[in-house]
């Protein structure tokens, strides 16, 4: 017979409860929430990858990374951007992007990370 994966009797820690459901009100998990859906998705966490591997890449050079038109790539790189995750600067008629911060960085390189241990390699 299976474990059970809830509680048998319901009790809960009235002043841990208390802290936590404040803690989750005063923060803005929805931005949080959206940062992790635009990680979602195939395409922009291969960009973050990329991103997280070099210091900055061209709209071109992502382009050939994920196998899309430069229009996709800046697509999706715009979304990163406006989510702040990334961030970008233009020279000349190039545009380059990088993660925005040393913390994304360590967001994606720490998944990549976490996958590699659990699945063995």
């Amino acid at each position: 017979m299976p474990a059970k994966d809830e509680c048998e009797i319901f009790c809960y820690d009235e002043e841990k409860v208390s802290r936590l459901k404040q803690s989750i009100i005063s923060n803005d998990i929805q931005v949080m929430a959206r940062m992790f859906k635009a990680l979602a998705d195939d395409t922009r966490m291969k960009i973050a990858y990329a991103l997280s591997q070099e210091n900055e890449l061209c709209v071109c050079d992502v382009a050939h990374i994920i196998g899309s038109t430069t229009a996709t790539a800046s697509h999706h790189l715009r979304l990163l951007r406006n989510m702040g995750l990334a961030k970008y600067r233009k020279d000349g008629k190039l545009v380059f992007y990088s993660l925005d911060d040393e913390h994304i960085k360590q967001l994606i390189v720490m998944a990549y990370q976490h996958h590699e241990e659990r699945s063995g390699k």
